[in-house]
């Protein structure tokens, strides 16, 4: 009878080279961080810049408005449409901004109003230019404003700036409104005209009511005479928003000669006022806007003397100051608006990314190596507490679990995956397990053996 022997076949043993459960976790926690990082980026980085903008100017026809039309049109340029929202003048200008449920995004300010409203929540784009004080009056030459005193005086209408500058500089020459001198508040053109028919006797005119035309046409009208402010010196130093501007003998009428001898005029700075909220994008846009339209020589300013980041009354913006110093960013420097604004935005969102991933890719393998070796650790402790146990002198009973303890602890070893790149702990930690194995036998059958 022949014996049939079965026999087992033993298939290749093969060995784990990852534990891919282990990689997975240490890969999760990286990605966990990774969108975390993406997540504060969005949080953090401004959508993309709006295509539409509003601008308050100022009267239609003033300098304020043609400055605004000049921006509309280079903006433009860039697939950004600006709204120009006439207004009464600067102050006006400057109520609409500060106005937390206006449309209004940005606006031209003279200096000289901002205690007027609350400005907390402003800041400025920069100096723009300057914009003179034309005092045009009837009669003898007058050296100073005080000798207006008694006559009808157009101040400009509620709203302009004009209205409040000339309010008070009358006042620093004691004329205040309700006394014996007349204040009329009477638009650009309408105090021209009255000018023109003796219905007044002096009107302060400024760009940010009266048209350049109107103010033109008073220039070389009979009889009427500009203002020269002679104290020009003490008014800069009364108010610190104010510049003295001298204009040569023929700088404005060459062929007239006009004026006859040098004319001193004071002027406040126009500030382009913006919400605090603006977005860079659109900063940087009409700063580079505000170089082409103002950027020029004129009679009264230098070539490149505006724009300029001179901090008057309100705080420059960061996105400002930061054009002014090192000009527009790197993506929208060499591509078309709306394709730098994606870039940086998309580069906003990676960079953070990219700093805490590339790390945390680094510390990777020492994470899936920390994972793989406590559980032989843990095992490491568990066969401390055995020893301790042993050494408290255990009955012969209590010595037989910590035996059967001690085989749980290497079948446990014996069923981990581990990666064959840390066999070489396993084994060693087999070796530990053995030589206390030993030693709880060699104590075990001393302790049977009689006294």
């Amino acid at each position: 009878m022949t014996k049939n022997n079965d026999k087992r076949k033993i298939g290749p043993l093969r060995i784990q080279r990852i534990s891919w459960r282990d990689l997975a976790t240490s890969l999760g926690l990286v990605l966990l961080l990774s969108a975390v990082a993406i997540w504060i980026a969005f949080h953090f980085v401004r959508p993309a810049p709006p295509d539409t903008i509003t601008l308050a100017s100022g009267p239609e026809g003033t300098t304020l408005w043609t400055y605004a039309e000049q921006y509309r049109k280079i903006l433009a340029r860039n697939g950004v449409t600006l709204k120009i929202a006439p207004s009464k003048g600067s102050l006006d200008n400057l109520k609409r901004l500060s106005d937390l449920n206006s449309e209004v995004d940005v606006g031209f300010v003279q200096g000289g109003l901002s205690n007027l409203v609350d400005t907390g929540n402003l800041v400025s784009l920069g100096s723009m230019f300057y914009e003179p004080l034309a005092v045009f009056y009837r009669g003898a030459p007058l050296e100073r404003l005080s000798e207006l005193k008694g006559r009808r005086i157009a101040i400009g209408p509620e709203g302009s700036g004009a209205r409040i500058l000339a309010l008070t500089l009358l006042k620093a020459n004691g004329i205040e409104p309700k006394g014996a001198t007349k204040l009329l508040d009477l638009e650009g053109n309408d105090a021209a005209q009255a000018l023109h028919k003796r219905k007044i006797d002096a009107a302060f005119l400024m760009g940010d009511y009266a048209t350049p035309a109107s103010m033109r046409e008073l220039l070389h009208a009979r009889g009427i005479r500009l203002f020269d402010f002679v104290q020009g010196e003490a008014y800069v130093r009364r108010f610190r928003y104010l510049s003295k501007l001298e204009l040569p003998p023929g700088s404005l009428d060459l062929g007239s000669n006009m004026p006859l001898k040098p004319l001193t005029l004071v002027a406040p700075t126009v500030e382009l006022i913006a919400q605090r909220n603006l977005h860079p994008a659109l900063s940087d846009l009409l700063i580079e806007a505000a170089r082409e339209v103002h950027g020029h020589a004129t009679l009264i300013q230098r070539a490149g003397e505006f724009p300029a980041p001179l901090e008057h009354e309100y705080p420059i913006s960061n996105d400002a100051a930061r054009y002014y110093k090192s000009g527009k960013g790197f993506a929208y420097r060499y591509l078309p608006f709306w394709l730098g604004s994606l870039v940086d935005r998309i580069a906003l969102a990676v960079l953070p990314l990219l700093v805490l991933l590339i790390p945390s890719l680094r510390l990777l393998p020492t994470l899936y190596g920390w994972r793989i070796k406590t559980r032989i650790y843990r095992r490491y402790g568990e066969l401390m507490a055995l020893e301790r146990a042993a050494l408290s002198q255990p009955t012969p009973e209590q010595r037989i679990e910590l035996l059967k303890h001690l085989d749980d602890i290497e079948k446990k070893m014996i069923a981990i995956k581990m990666p064959g790149a840390f066999a070489d702990q396993a084994y060693v930690l087999r070796e530990h397990i053995n030589f206390v194995r030993k030693q709880l036998a060699k104590d075990t059958d001393a302790a049977s053996k009689p006294a």
